[in-house]
């Protein structure tokens, strides 16, 4: 069973048909939302500030999400896929995004409705990524328009994946 921690009062709430990996740990001011599934050694950190997830969220092994204490928060739309090891703190990210495996995405960055961010991508705090374009690169810089459609076709089938993959250690 996931590592399901209370700090200064805030304790996780988990959505309905949510999979926890077994060494995922979720502390405190974390809110998931429903059909999501947090996988094996990531970290939901929300001691300092809280962590907002939507629906159909899939964070993948070795992810971390944190804040600055008392500033940033992180705020995860629906549909969003957040790859192997990537290191989100303290930035929003809107519906229908794919976050390539790697990436860091720092303090005070919103990322754009059916976007890719890059694998490995470094993104600046206070960036703010277009909806409907691939972000890639150290520092991350916009590479290309993408068609709403092809992406989020692309991005809901992944995030319908893991939702299936989930099922599976139930």
């Amino acid at each position: 069973m996931a590592l399901i921690k209370s700090v200064r009062g805030f304790t996780p709430v988990i959505g309905n048909n949510v999979y926890l990996s077994e060494n995922a740990t979720i502390i405190g001011d974390v809110i998931i939302g429903d059909d999501c599934s947090i996988w094996f050694n990531t970290v939901l950190r929300g001691d300092v500030n809280s962590i907002k997830i939507g629906n159909k969220v899939n964070i993948q092994d070795g992810s971390v999400l944190h804040n600055l204490y008392q500033k940033s928060t992180i705020d995860i739309g629906n549909n969003v896929s957040v790859g192997h090891n990537v290191t989100i703190h303290g930035a929003k990210i809107e519906d229908n995004v794919l976050v390539g495996m790697g990436a860091t995405i720092l303090d005070y960055t919103v990322i754009g409705h059916n976007s890719i961010i890059a694998a490995n991508s470094l993104i600046l705090a206070g960036t703010i990524v277009e909806p409907n374009s691939i972000y890639a690169g150290v520092p991350a810089k916009k590479v290309k328009d993408i068609e709403p459609n092809q992406t989020k076709e692309m991005i809901e089938k992944i995030a319908n994946n893991y939702l299936m993959y989930s099922g599976w250690y139930k």
